[in-house]
């Protein structure tokens, strides 16, 4: 794939457009609807909700995670083995794609009622995406107040936490869609979501191709945001 069409999706995803991006055949083998989530609407969500299907998530770069003291939410449930003792049996030790996975706590902005509506989950997103920008001036403590503050726990909006040095250990679409943010100089957060099938399973990459060149949108697979990553990094 060109460079010029990873410099288009940079562009779109500024302009507040979604991309598409396949993970890996040796992966997932998903595709996400993805946007930057400072600019999501409620017309976003109900896209996502309506045309991809699956799990309505929100990464946060590894500098919002440590500033806003976001834990994985493996890591919250092995705090509790002792108190839970079924949590320990629980433990996601055989994910066959993966080491550990992303999820983060859920929130809901104190501004929404059931937290579930496009106009809610929009609302939580676009409000996270501020606070995760307006926060980087603030001392870690500050930003931790208004975090509690601003939001709930727990929601329904999935936080992802994204590894530190993005794509150097793991190529989720935490990551793949969280470093495309930093390339495109938007605030470090994405909204995904994964594009489903009518057979039960997860729509294949030339269906979601399909897709994606009926509304003239971007299709990007993640080798190729992992080749343009290790030669420009946080440019453009």
């Amino acid at each position: 794939m060109s460079d010029d069409h990873i410099l288009r999706a940079l562009k779109d995803l500024r302009e507040g457009r979604m991309v598409f991006i396949f993970d890996s055949d040796d992966r997932e083998k998903e595709t996400d609807m993805t946007i930057a989530s400072e600019f999501v609407t409620p017309a976003n969500i109900r896209e996502m909700r309506k045309s991809a299907g699956g799990l309505i998530c929100t990464t946060a770069h590894d500098d919002i995670c440590r500033k806003l003291d976001l834990p994985f939410l493996a890591d919250v449930l092995e705090c509790n083995h002792d108190r839970h003792p079924v949590l320990k049996m629980l433990s996601p030790n055989d994910i066959p794609y993966d080491t550990k996975s992303a999820f983060s706590i859920t929130i809901n902005h104190r501004r929404t009622f059931t937290g579930i509506t496009d106009n809610d989950r929009a609302l939580t997103v676009s409000e996270f995406a501020k606070l995760a920008k307006t926060t980087q001036r603030m001392s870690d403590e500050e930003a931790r107040a208004e975090f509690g503050k601003q939001f709930r726990s727990p929601g329904h909006i999935h936080l992802l936490n994204s590894t530190a040095q993005l794509l150097s250990k793991r190529k989720g679409h935490t990551e793949l869609s969280t470093a495309m943010m930093v390339m495109a100089g938007v605030t470090p957060s994405a909204t995904i979501c994964e594009m489903m099938g009518d057979d039960g399973n997860a729509l294949s990459k030339e269906k979601a191709k399909r897709y994606a060149e009926r509304f003239d949108l971007c299709f990007l697979e993640g080798k190729d945001i992992i080749e343009y990553w290790k030669r420009n990094g946080k440019a453009k």
